[in-house]
């Protein structure tokens, strides 16, 4: 299924009923006095959250929403029925905006997460409403008010502890169905990624975490070149970014420290914080070398670029090197939340 991150909906809230203009007519009570009820309130619309949808693309197929509108009022002071609300699912991740003012209305992140995006118009009133000592009698009512009509922009960033960014064809998908049961596409040229994967890296039943690849870079990605600068945004949400270069690039392509400063770049161009978050060097390929020269790549990279985090060397092919990483990336993730949890406690 193609991934699909954003998608323009318009969502429209029932209007309230009308109330009622009625007088008691009884045998024996000719003056019986207004007894007519109010309308019901229109039903509001709702953005859920929900763990099985992992894309937006139900959105394009589907963009108007309408929730039920409220009933009129009746006699015997009778209020009418409200509408029934509506409530959407759309995945986790997903940012609310109103297209119309630019306002952003919510990031809805936690399973069952609720946000109201058009409330209901209120019933109008009956004529009892109306009653006084000097008005005995009103014929007076109000109609029900109309509800909210929005025009929204779904923005889904997915959500994953890591990310994997990366010229074409550094491995990143490889490393990803090395370490997950994703299965994205991989081939022996670039591109092959056109949209983003998620994958759950479970090191055993209790410790697991999920990694998010997306499309390759390129040169001039914050000026909108190529296909990943469409799906950054997604890492912004993580919290580790393992930076993926070729140790053997043939010729023609970037070297790893031409590779790393590239990325740098277009990461720079794109958005600051995104820079600055926590990115470790995974220097891949390593099977192309012989055994005892590739941890001597690995440091000589590293070297040439003065990386003071974190680096590995791996084969993603062969798997060697895969699970080290695997191990460090989940004792990093632990103690940040271990981090996070004293934190919030002070």
């Amino acid at each position: 299924m193609k991934f699909v991150d954003e998608a323009d909906i318009r969502v429209e809230a029932g209007r309230g009923g009308d109330g009622c203009a009625s007088f008691r007519r009884e045998k024996y009570i000719p003056r019986g006095g207004p007894n007519g009820g109010d309308g019901g309130h229109g039903g509001s619309v709702f953005l859920v959250a929900c763990e099985e949808i992992n894309t937006l693309v139900d959105f394009r197929v589907r963009r108007r929403f309408r929730a039920k509108r409220g009933h009129g009022g009746a006699g015997k002071n009778m209020t009418g029925a409200s509408g029934e609300d509506l409530y959407i699912n759309v995945p986790k991740g997903t940012i609310i905006a109103d297209l119309d003012t630019g306002e952003t209305l919510g990031d809805l992140t936690e399973e069952g997460q609720t946000l109201l995006v058009a409330r209901g118009g209120r019933g109008g009133l009956g004529n009892t409403r109306f009653k006084s000592s000097t008005n005995r009698a009103p014929r007076q009512f109000t109609q029900g008010e109309p509800g909210e009509q929005r025009h929204l922009k779904l923005e889904l960033k997915l959500l994953a502890d890591v990310g994997l960014l990366g010229l074409p064809n550094a491995g990143k998908s490889t490393l990803i169905r090395s370490l997950s049961a994703a299965r994205p596409k991989v081939a022996d040229y670039p591109f092959t990624t056109l949209h983003p994967s998620l994958g759950v890296v479970a090191l055993d039943t209790e410790r697991s975490f999920v990694m998010a690849d997306i499309p390759g870079l390129i040169e001039g990605a914050a000026q909108g070149a190529g296909l990943g600068i469409q799906f950054l945004k997604h890492l912004q949400r993580t919290r580790l970014l393992l930076h993926i270069v070729d140790a053997c690039p043939v010729a023609g392509e970037s070297s790893p420290e031409e590779a790393v400063r590239a990325i740098e770049a277009e990461l720079e161009g794109y958005s600051e914080a995104l820079a600055m978050q926590p990115r470790w060097l995974v220097v891949n390929k390593l099977d192309l070398l012989p055994p005892d020269s590739r941890a001597q790549r690995v440091a000589d990279v590293k070297a040439s670029l003065g990386w003071a985090e974190p680096a590995f060397g791996v084969s993603a092919a062969t798997g060697e090197g895969t699970a080290q990483l695997a191990e460090a990336v989940m004792a990093y993730l632990q103690a940040a939340a271990s981090s996070t949890e004293e934190e919030e406690a002070d």
